[in-house]
């Protein structure tokens, strides 16, 4: 029997088991994905913006040197106001990693990169079993641990079950955790940009009526784009060939990188909030995407996601060590209690963001535009952002502060 069953194989779940693997516990890993998707390495336009936090914890857990060549730095974010062809508005909000003394905010790095890692690293850690290529139909609680049983109809045993199976997690289903939520009527698409001019390391977010076009720097002259539109927009965009998406596009991305061509597939998914009503359920817990979803318009999902992981990992080492069972109420109960506040802050916040810029209300306009000035003319109030962005405020787990567990 497993210490921890770990049920989702993206990225939450398998930097958990490499993260409690370390520190003496075993884990299953149960991937839904086979092991020939996993270790794809063709370029696909996804990427992730992993606040500098996030990259510590990476650090800490003896993965970053395995992808850092990959990398690209993030040495500042430029946001700004405006609709689509006309340019931003004059008042923009202009954050530089110089800044704080820590280095860039935070880096970009495709997911091809950091699934490989991870995967290599599970596949050396003697206390990791993964199980790829299955699902979870069915789960049982009794008094001394879980058993699930796999879409072949074998079963496994652990002490506790950890949700990191996204936003529709059936983790959470088959223990009867409710959520709550809304759709924003938006949808992102999501795809590559090669383009003639360097980015120089600068994320871009541009807030227009329908959704924000995000930018964000990959190496060499590529950008990765997650650009928010009205679900029938989105849709009708999404029909269009390459170069149509591009005709749309051009307005709404500008001129000041040259020439642009699509990089890579291009891929959308639906825009929500959706919070798990509880993290913790008798022998379980639920990370990542499967405890929360928020709008992307602050890059913040898989940074979150990162910190329950650090936060549970810190939890169940401290518990183990102490003789404690890992997966009682009391131990699951330290864990929500870290994480619930944090990420309700951030969901209010991202919800409040996403509605007060995706309007063309004429004096929420003037009056978010006189926010970024007043925010941008205050280094005090710069500095906040830029430490918040790279996740070093807060109660940090220690991973996220570089410290091994």
């Amino acid at each position: 029997m497993a210490d921890v069953l770990i049920v989702g194989g993206g990225l939450n779940g398998p930097v958990l088991a490499l993260a409690l693997a370390r520190a003496g516990l075993s884990v299953t890993v149960v991937d839904a994905l086979p092991l020939k998707a996993l270790r794809a390495t063709g370029f696909d336009g996804r990427a992730y913006a992993l606040a500098l936090a996030s990259q510590r914890m990476l650090a800490a857990l003896d993965l970053w040197d395995a992808v850092s060549g990959d990398a690209q730095p993030i040495n500042g974010i430029r946001a700004s106001d405006g609709r689509a062809g006309e340019g931003p508005s004059p008042f923009f909000l202009a954050f530089d990693a110089a800044e704080i003394e820590e280095g860039p905010m935070g880096y970009m790095l495709e997911d091809r990169f950091l699934r490989r890692a991870l995967l290599d690293a599970m596949k050396a850690e003697d206390r990791i079993s993964h199980v790829a290529g299955r699902t979870v139909t069915a789960q049982q609680i009794d008094p001394q641990g879980v058993t699930v049983t796999l879409s072949d109809g074998k079963t496994l045993r652990a002490r506790l079950i950890v949700g990191a199976d996204g936003r529709r997690s059936g983790t959470a289903e088959r223990a009867g955790i409710t959520r709550t939520g809304w759709g924003y009527g938006q949808t992102a698409l999501v795809a590559a940009i090669d383009h003639a001019l360097p980015h120089g390391g600068i994320a871009h977010q541009f807030f227009m009526p329908p959704g924000p076009l995000a930018i964000l720097p990959l190496p060499g002259n590529r950008s990765s784009i997650v650009w928010s539109e009205s679900d029938a927009q989105a849709q009708a965009i999404m029909a269009l060939d390459d170069a149509g998406f591009l005709d749309v596009l051009r307005p709404r991305f500008g001129s000041f990188l040259g020439e642009i061509s699509l990089a890579g597939q291009r891929f959308t998914y639906p825009l929500n909030l959706t919070l798990a009503n509880s993290f913790v359920a008798e022998r379980l817990a639920l990370v990542g995407d499967a405890a929360h979803g928020v709008h992307p318009i602050a890059g913040q999902g898989l940074n979150l996601g990162l910190r329950d992981v650090g936060a549970l990992a810190e939890c169940l080492v401290e518990a183990a060590r102490r003789g404690e069972d890992i997966a009682s109420p009391l131990v699951l109960a330290r864990y929500q209690q870290w994480r619930r506040f944090d990420t309700a802050t951030l969901a209010v916040a991202t919800d409040a963001f996403n509605r007060l810029f995706s309007n063309d209300n004429p004096l929420l306009r003037l009056g978010r535009d006189l926010g970024m000035a007043a925010v941008g003319a205050v280094p005090g109030l710069r500095r906040r952002f830029i430490r918040e962005a790279a996740g070093l405020t807060g109660d940090v787990p220690r991973l996220l502060q570089g410290q091994p567990l």
